[in-house]
This record gives C-alpha cells, sequence and structure tokens, in this order.
C-alpha cells in the first residue's frame, strides 16, 4: 500500500509527537527537529475507519450515545481470529483509554498503600499511576544480556511474598519489545496464583508482534486464574488511533465487572465518545490487510535501523525486537552520558527520540526509538541520529 510510504504533513494538527516537541523537550524551536520518540505512528488509519467516521458525522447531532453490541462483536471476533482468544461480550468494558482503565483497575482492587509489583525497565505510567494513587510500587528488574530480557524468577517470587495485591504486566513489554513465550507466562500466573495476586495484563500491543513471533493472551492460557486477570486491549496502538480514545477491559468476573462499573461511574465515565465506538469497530471488522501492510513496512525499517546504526556508531548494539515499533538501542559501550546525546540530537541531529531512564534506572544506556513511519523519513532519522553521534565520538 503506498499509504505507507507516504510522508503527510501532521504539523499544526495539535500532534503531541509532532507539535508539542518545544515543551516535551524544553527547546525553544522544534520546527527543524524530526519527532521519533512517542509510540505514535505516522502512517494514516485505515480507509475503512475513515468512512465510518465521515458516516457518522453526516448525522447532524452528537448527542449521547452508548457502545453497540455491533462493536463488542467486532472485538470479540478479532480476538478469535487473530488471537486465537473465545471471550463473551458481556466480558467486555470500555473505557477512554488503557492508562485510565489501569487506574480504575488499581482502584477498585487495591487500596492505599497496597503494594503493586512492575518489572522495570517499563512504560512509565505503571509507576507513575500506582504512585499518584497512594499505593506502594515494588520492582523487580528485568535481567538484561546482549539485548535479550527475562524475569529474575527468584526476585520475582521474593516481591511477591511483600503482600503484592497486584502485578502489572506489560505484554508485549514496552519498551524492551519482548513478547513472552507460554512457558514464561504459565510461571508468572502460576505464582500469582500461589501468593493470590491479581494480575492486570496490559496487551496494548498484542496486534504488534512481528518476525513470526506469537501473542498468546495471559487470561487464555491461564483458565483457572482467569477471573483475577484484567485484561486491556485497544485499537488505538494498533490501527494509530490513539486521539479517539478508547480501550477495553476484559474482566471475566461479574462482581469484578460490577465493581469496575461503579468505581468508573464515581469518576463521572459513564460512556465513551460519539465516534470511538464507531472507530473501533470499523477498525477491527476491516483492518486486517492495512495491519499486515503496515507490519511489513515497520519490519523493514527495524531491518534497515540495525544493520546501518551500529555500522556508523562505535559501541552501539541494538537487538531486534520480537514486538511493537520500538526499538530499544543500547548506547552504554559508547561511553557517552544521556543528556549528552539527547542534546546532541536535539540541537545537532535535529531528531527527537526518548532517553531511556524514563524508564527507570535500569532504562540509563539505552534510547527508545519510534520506526512507526515512511521509509523516507525513517533513513532521514536515522542518518540524522548517526549525525549527532559523530557530533560526540
Amino acid at each position: 500500500m503506498k499509504v505507507f510510504e507516504e510522508n503527510l504533513n501532521r504539523r499544526n494538527t495539535q500532534s503531541v509527537k509532532w507539535d508539542a516537541m518545544e515543551h516535551i523537550f524544553d527547546v525553544p524551536d522544534a520546527s527543524e527537529i524530526l519527532p521519533m520518540w512517542v509510540a505514535d505512528m505516522d502512517f494514516p488509519v485505515p480507509e475503512a475507519v475513515t468512512k465510518a467516521l465521515q458516516d457518522r458525522l453526516q448525522h447532524p447531532i452528537y448527542g449521547y450515545t452508548f457502545t453497540s453490541d455491533s462493536a463488542k462483536k467486532a472485538l470479540v471476533d478479532w480476538l478469535e481470529s487473530n488471537h486465537q482468544w473465545n471471550i463473551s461480550q458481556d466480558e467486555i468494558l470500555f473505557h477512554h483509554g488503557v492508562i485510565p482503565a489501569m487506574s480504575v483497575i488499581i482502584q477498585s482492587f487495591t487500596k492505599v498503600s497496597d503494594n503493586i509489583l512492575i518489572l522495570p525497565p517499563v512504560y512509565p505510567p505503571f509507576k507513575m499511576i500506582p504512585e499518584k494513587l497512594g499505593r506502594n510500587v515494588i520492582e523487580s528488574t528485568l535481567r538484561e544480556q546482549n539485548g535479550n530480557y527475562e524475569i529474575n524468577w527468584h526476585d520475582f517470587e521474593e516481591k511477591l511474598k511483600q503482600d503484592v495485591k497486584l502485578y502489572i504486566h506489560c505484554h508485549p513489554h514496552n519498551p524492551v519489545g519482548k513478547v513472552w513465550t507460554e512457558q514464561e507466562l504459565r510461571k508468572i500466573v502460576e505464582l500469582c496464583e500461589k501468593y493470590n495476586v491479581r494480575i492486570l495484563s496490559d496487551e496494548i500491543h498484542a496486534d504488534l508482534v512481528l518476525f513470526g513471533n506469537k501473542h498468546l493472551p495471559l487470561a487464555k492460557i491461564a483458565p483457572s486464574y482467569k477471573e483475577f486477570i484484567y485484561t486491556c486491549v485497544a485499537p488505538t496502538k494498533t490501527f494509530n488511533l490513539a486521539g479517539i480514545q478508547i480501550a477495553s477491559m476484559i474482566v471475566a468476573n461479574e462482581k469484578d465487572r460490577e465493581t469496575l462499573k461503579d468505581v468508573s461511574l464515581s469518576h463521572g465515565f459513564i460512556e465513551v465518545n460519539a465516534f470511538a465506538g464507531v472507530a473501533l469497530e470499523a477498525a477491527y471488522s476491516t483492518g486486517k490487510e492495512w495491519l499486515e501492510e503496515a507490519k511489513k513496512v515497520i519490519e523493514s525499517n527495524i531491518e534497515y535501523v540495525i544493520q546501518t546504526l551500529p555500522n556508523e556508531i562505535n559501541g552501539l548494539e541494538i537487538a531486534r525486537p520480537q514486538g511493537t515499533y520500538l526499538l530499544w538501542i543500547d548506547y552504554r559501550k559508547t561511553g557517552l552520558e544521556e543528556q549528552d546525546i539527547i542534546n546532541a540530537l536535539l540541537q545537532e541531529g535535529k531528531v527527537a527520540l526518548e532517553a531511556g531512564s524514563k524508564y527507570g534506572e535500569e532504562g540509563k544506556g539505552f534510547l527508545r526509538m519510534n520506526v512507526a513511519t515512511s521509509p523516507s523519513l525513517l533513513k532521514d532519522g536515522v542518518a540524522r541520529t548517526i549525525k549527532a553521534f559523530k557530533h560526540l565520538q
């Protein structure tokens, strides 16, 4: 599809990725900086999604709406077709996004000062949201060797013993791009069940598994414990719909669904906006071909970066991710400091990447690069990155 080769001008569209860099990176003028930071694609959404939204806009009244059963069916069918996971429509609860859903789950099933377990380096809200809610975050650091990450099982179990009430699982993992194996998932469930720990499984990147790897929904492989697993999925990452704001919580336990509804209602949340369900239904019903083409472009972009950057920059290493469109770039062997690199990228290369320390102390020595963009912009971004490092070396 040629849409993945287009360079659409996103400036002056209130795009966080393109128009908020002055604020995010504290620079006076970002008009010449190429953004490769936040997890937001530069690809146009599937045509069927645009058409469905246009059709809805034709009706000039945008009053109170509810999400249709056909939208729920589209999600059920998508999960069955793409992940061989059978759920019922009754198990689905919608929310504005995975992060708001995470907050509701935390408030529903933990109390202030309760312990919540995470595995850094990890997506910042996994720590930020529990802490802002007055929960105590316990960390079990992932072990890394040659770019491959795994759980330190002894430490993981020791942390679970500390009266942990909820474990938040990143599946696939952001930022390291790991797709968890069935053996790993079963061990996670086994240990959480042993210590009566509920699991929040963030599976927003589930559809973006690459290079022949396979995503296994956590609740699918744990039928005996599924009533204590809260799975969050969304079309927003898959189909570049973050601004539409919709996600789904998949909750097998009926009593827990009622609790989640009550807590959501206490926030004033009743339904998603009038366009969110429309976009979700169109994406899940018709977006398969678009997604497969997008993944081909992403895989090609990943290969280009892996083949180019380490050959041009001494000491740089990049492991091929199993999922997501994010590269976790290891610069530890360059001997360079994080702030010097970020400054050079912004000032000399005119490119914005994310500092690894954003993902915890364990992220120091890394950069995160978003490669979900056109091949021409990707190559431009790589050239800018090389220029910045050459300035420092």
